[in-house]
């Protein structure tokens, strides 16, 4: 039985490689999509990401004036102290501290600072509340700084600690390239892998296959065998494009991650197989490949990062094999997690494609 089931793959893996749609769509078309969308999700911003205020201070303002600049920079601004009016206007954020500031304000006369913000952003409101707290975190330091007392740290503070090894969900090509290439690996089983054994059915061939000495469980067996080949193939291939192309960062599991993915191959073989062996037609079987491969990798977080989404989505991404997979690649990969912390995502899986592999062994149409 092995040795017929590893004929029937080998030759069915051979011919399922060299169709021009299955070249063009494992080795062509995902490059592309780990391009595209790995460039616009990418968060290119500089070392220092505050927002810039550009600060004019006149020479007489007093040391009052370098202690609202303090608490603008705790205000998560970075200050930018220009030396000309060209440059001050050059900044969409500028404050203007006025001649005689610290005196007038220790002496009790009421002093105006002006704030003025150019454009139209949708954080203008959160400037207003970080200037407004700088000011009357000034004012609330003013009595001790007449008594000459260095104001002491207030009571209430906040402290802010990740709670994993890392705080944002990843972006860029470190979600692009996972994600494109669980999606792809679905896409291309579910409509090469699944519609050729349509069009074999048709022609005759599956009842030829049947009867021959070949046993039931050998071609079944083959006929995954060859789709789990060309899945394993995909996905070995997008893993040494990431790291070569586009310096994706495996992790430092990178064992538990090839079987990972090795479990996901099974299990999307298994599918498409189900898909080819029920399916009525190869349009049929295409239609339904392509609809259900971007309905599941949309929903299992393959386009976006699944930890952006709301809480209901996230809790339906763990009942899809693409969510599974990407949950635990996130986990490995992203997150920092151990390799035990995926063995439900592994148990799942590889179930999954058992029970799939049992019911097509009892169910399998040669015509």
């Amino acid at each position: 039985m092995l040795r017929d089931a590893l004929y029937i793959a080998r030759m069915d893996a051979s011919y399922l490689l060299s169709r021009r749609e299955t070249i063009i769509w494992t080795f062509v078309m995902p490059v592309v999509f780990f391009y595209f969308i790995g460039t616009i999700t990418s968060r290119n911003t500089p070392a220092d990401s505050r927002d810039p205020v550009a600060v004019s201070i006149s020479p007489d303002a007093g040391p009052l004036a370098d202690r609202l600049t303090e608490r603008l920079a705790a205000g998560d601004y970075r200050v930018v102290r220009t030396q000309s009016p060209e440059e001050f206007l050059s900044y969409s954020r500028r404050l203007e501290i006025p001649t005689g500031f610290t005196d007038s304000v220790l002496a009790g006369h009421p002093m105006k600072i002006r704030f003025t913000r150019t454009g139209q952003e949708l954080d203008t409101s959160y400037d207003q509340v970080r200037i407004a707290r700088a000011v009357y975190t000034l004012l609330a330091d003013l009595p001790a700084i007449r008594a000459g007392v260095t104001p002491a740290p207030h009571a209430l503070t906040l402290v802010v600690h990740s709670a994993g090894k890392q705080i944002e969900a990843p972006s860029g090509f470190q979600q692009s390239v996972p994600g494109t290439m669980v999606m792809f690996t679905l896409l291309v089983l579910f409509t090469s892998g699944a519609v050729t054994l349509t069009i074999e059915r048709r022609l005759g061939i599956l009842r030829r296959l049947a009867s021959s000495p070949m046993s039931r469980g050998a071609v079944v067996l083959g006929k995954w065998g060859a789709r789990m080949a060309v899945g394993s193939i995909q996905i070995a291939f997008a893993m040494v494009t990431g790291r070569v192309l586009f310096h994706v960062s495996w992790g430092p599991n990178l064992p538990v991650v090839v079987l990972t993915l090795l479990a996901y191959g099974a299990l999307a073989a298994t599918l498409a197989m189900l898909l080819g062996n029920f399916g009525g037609s190869e349009g049929q079987v295409i239609g339904l490949g392509v609809i259900l491969s971007n309905v599941l990798a949309g929903l299992g977080g393959c386009w976006w990062p699944i930890e952006i989404t709301p809480q209901w989505a996230q809790t339906l991404a763990v009942f899809l094999p693409t969510g599974l997979t990407m949950n635990a690649l996130h986990k490995l990969v992203n997150f920092g997690a151990s390799p035990a912390a995926v063995v439900p995502h592994l148990t799942a899986l590889v179930v999954a494609a058992g029970l799939g592999l049992y019911a097509l062994s009892r169910t399998f149409r040669f015509q």
